[in-house]
Parts: structure tokens; sequence; C-alpha cells
């Protein structure tokens, strides 16, 4: 068993579908009696902040900890929002003022191509740990479209699709996500341990 550092239970049904089938079963912490860490993402990058999480975890409850770290890359904007995704529009910051701001910032560029990146980190209580990495490629619409998933879906067009990940079906956006590709890879890692 592996706890998932988080608190969010869409989360955890998520990642469990993902990882039906292998040896990794995941738990919330609560669920264990273990209080989630905090851990102030002070990583430059996804990797590290997954990182960060996964081994404070794994050493809070003495054993094996997955986390990940994700956000919404847009080249014309650098990267941003980058690491700082969750956060873009301020510390308080809701999807919604989070997708406004973003909208705003690229109003009138034509290069719209952006990515969702997902890292996820699995730790163990002797140290080992186990990087995963998946990107999904598209662009950002000018308006937002869709009533489902959660914060950039509404925006982020689907390659050939031309509609939002927030337009797809749960099961379609599960097949195809950045968070689908890094369990995909990280499934892969986990046949060598």
């Amino acid at each position: 068993m592996a706890l998932l550092a988080t608190a969010n239970r869409g989360k955890l049904e998520e990642l469990k579908s993902l990882f039906a089938g292998t040896a990794l079963e995941l738990a919330m912490p609560a669920d264990a009696g273990i209080v989630l860490p905090p851990v102030e993402e002070t990583g430059a990058t996804f990797r590290e902040n997954a990182l960060l999480k996964a081994r404070s975890l794994a050493a809070a409850s003495r054993g094996w900890a997955l986390a990940d770290d994700s956000g919404l890359e847009v080249d014309a904007l650098g990267g941003e929002p980058g690491v700082h995704s969750a956060r873009y529009a301020g510390p308080e910051a809701t999807d919604a003022g989070n997708v406004a701001k973003l909208l705003a910032a690229l109003r009138g560029v034509t290069d719209r191509r952006a990515r969702f990146r997902c890292v996820l980190a699995l730790a163990g209580p002797d140290g080992r740990t186990l990087v995963a990495e998946g990107v999904f490629e598209g662009s950002i619409a000018t308006e937002p479209a869709g009533s489902g998933g959660f914060g950039y879906d509404p925006v982020f067009v689907v390659p050939g699709l031309g509609k939002t990940v927030a337009q797809l079906p749960f099961g379609g956006k599960q097949r195809i996500s950045h968070r689908a590709r890094a369990a995909a890879a990280l499934r892969e890692l986990l046949a060598t341990i």
C-alpha cells in the first residue's frame, strides 16, 4: 500500500483507477491514521515539488508515498503559469480566477500552444524514489467551454478534437490526460522493483 500525498478524494479515485491491476494500492493518509504533513512547494519544477511531497509523507508514515505535481505551461507566456498553476491568480485563487487571468494574459496572442505536465513521485521508507512524467499537448481557447473537469480544463483544447478537456466525458479525459500518461510511465517503472 502507498499513501497519496493529498487530501483530495477525487484525485485519489482518479489515481486508483490509473493504477488498477498493479501492486500499487493507494489510500489517503487520514484513512491510515496519519496526518498529511504540510509541505511548502518551494521547488522550481514539478519534479522537485512532487519529490518534496512524496518524501515528506514517506518519512511521516514510514511507508511508501505517492505524490503528484502538475500544471499548465503556455509557450507564449514563457511556460507560465507552470508550478504556480494552482495559485496563478493569487494565494486564494479559484479555478475561474486562474482561467480569467490566463485569458487576459493571452488577449490578442495568436500562438496559443500549451501543455499540461504531471510528475508523479513514489518514495519509499528506505529512501528509494521513482519519478515519472506525462505531458499532454494542446492549445488555449479564447473562451471557456464545457462543464466537466476542473482547473484549466474549460480552456485547454485537445488537438484533433476541437473540444476542450471540459467537454470530454471523464473516461475520455482519463485515457489521454497528462496524469494518465505519467501513471503509465510509472507503471512501467514499478515493474523494475
